[in-house]
């Protein structure tokens, strides 16, 4: 597959640059900030170049929660539950994305179109409860602005082929 070359594509061009000193944790970050998340055939060549076995690099990886063992959606959404969000009502925002996606947690939508994801915070607080759509920040959010969020992403969307 095209995408397994370009993993080992960038896996042989990491461990060949000596900047880059191969500490388990660094190389799956770098993996996963490339790619959006840790294909399988990365974390295999992974452990064969680092002498682990598969399943300690799987265990690495399913120990972090930062870790995505499969590709993120078009529009990956992530609600903040830290402190200050969870105090205003961030639990009740996140069962409103899960609803409305009808996905949960963790989990990508059937389309691809979108995933769901928990984070600790995002250093927003004043913004409290915030949650981000790929890099933008959204806060005071609230499960009507979710509603709207959704209805503006449909009509911005632009129809693909066969649709």
């Amino acid at each position: 597959m095209k995408e397994d070359q370009e993993v080992l594509d960038w896996i042989e061009e990491h461990f060949s640059d000596p900047e880059n000193e191969p500490n388990l944790i660094g190389v799956l970050l770098a993996l996963q900030a490339r790619f959006g998340y840790l294909p399988k055939v990365g974390m295999r060549e992974v452990a064969q170049r680092m002498g682990l076995s598969p399943a300690n690099v799987y265990g690495v990886a399913t120990f972090y929660n930062q870790f995505r063992l499969v590709p993120p959606g078009r529009h990956p959404i992530r609600v903040c539950v830290g402190t200050a969000c969870h105090i205003k009502q961030a639990v009740k925002v996140l069962e409103h994305w899960e609803r409305n996606l009808g996905i949960s947690e963790g989990e990508v939508s059937e389309d691809r179109e979108y995933s769901l994801d928990r984070v600790a915070c995002v250093g927003c607080c004043t913004l409290a409860p915030v949650t981000l759509i790929g890099e933008e920040v959204i806060g005071n959010m609230s499960p009507t602005k979710v509603d709207g969020l959704l209805l503006q992403h449909k009509l911005n969307r632009k129809p693909e082929k066969g649709e």
